[in-house]
């Protein structure tokens, strides 16, 4: 019980010094996108094109540090989005590697690509689950990631359908850099902070400019309990309760409960995995290899004392 009390304890200050409140819109200015149109974005020697071939509506979801909300909780647009049809191609705005590409959440199927060289990655959200979409590994700049999803599979449903569009996000820095929950999380579409303060840059900025920094865009530093405060805290929460049970069933002698809680703790990683998280995964992939341990332990022990 007090391993417990300690573990909600420190959950609730992680919690506390994780709040963060909404930027003033002031300090968040709106940036409306850029003109990415121009012949350099589709040429050989460019650094970044537009993922796609044509926008079929020029209004759109939202543009780059667009409001949602009323103050004091507004949130930020992290991305812009760009209309077509369902079932057009979604291509790769640059040279890189694809981190991730599946389903996820709102998104309905999702690609991350970074792209080390230019310390940047970017995000493709909104695109068909039901289409064919490319898998893990380089690509190149024009590569085919997806297809635009249709309004009921996109990230909605039949009920409440979305309207197809691509959501593009760039962000400064890799993927694995960011964690997989919080303000900072490595998908974020809307968030309460900047996006700008984040690492987050309009999409268009960078296909106009066709300039990438020396030594590649600088990404946000960010304090460790702000950037990671979601990811500490979940993994306090789970990896506390997997040794409590441990530790419960060594003081029984019951190696059935560390083999059980160490399933359960295996499976509970691999889900969060997929849910894109980084720290939590592998801190109970620990907890069940200690659960394993402790269980041989408890079971060579119980057949030394046997009488």
């Amino acid at each position: 019980m007090r391993a417990l009390m300690f573990v909600g304890l420190a959950a609730a200050t992680l919690l506390l010094a994780a709040c963060s409140s909404s930027a003033d819109p002031a300090e968040c200015p709106l940036l409306p996108r850029l003109d990415t149109g121009s012949e350099n974005s589709e040429a050989a020697e460019a650094l970044f094109r537009l993922p796609l071939d044509t926008v079929a509506n020029p209004s759109h979801n939202a543009d780059f540090q667009e409001h949602g909300g009323t103050y004091p909780d507004v949130e930020y647009h992290a991305a812009e989005d760009y209309h077509a049809p369902a079932g057009t191609p979604v291509y790769a705005m640059a040279d890189g590697e694809v981190s991730f590409s599946g389903r996820m959440g709102g998104y309905g199927w999702l690609v991350i690509v970074d792209h080390p060289w230019a310390n940047l990655y970017s995000l493709y959200g909104h695109l068909s689950p039901g289409r064919w979409s490319v898998d893990a590994g380089a690509v190149e700049k024009g590569d085919l990631l997806g297809y635009l999803g249709d309004e009921w599979e996109n990230g909605a449903s039949r009920e409440r359908p979305l309207i197809t569009h691509l959501h593009l996000g760039v962000r400064a820095g890799q993927r694995a850099g960011y964690p997989g929950g919080g303000e900072w999380r490595w998908m974020a579409g809307w968030v309460k902070p900047c996006p700008s303060d984040l690492g987050w840059i309009r999409p268009s900025d960078v296909i106009a400019a066709q300039i990438v920094p020396d030594g590649g865009f600088t990404a946000p530093e960010g304090k460790l309990l702000e950037r990671w405060s979601v990811e500490l805290i979940l993994l306090g929460l789970t990896a506390g309760g997997v040794f409590t049970w441990i530790a419960i069933g060594v003081h029984r002698r019951s190696w059935i409960i560390p083999v059980w809680v160490s399933g359960l703790a295996v499976i509970g990683g691999l889900y969060l995995m997929r849910r894109g998280y980084v720290l939590v995964p592998y801190g109970l992939y620990t907890a069940a290899l200690i659960g394993v341990i402790a269980a041989g332990l408890t079971a060579y022990h119980s057949w030394r004392t046997q009488p």
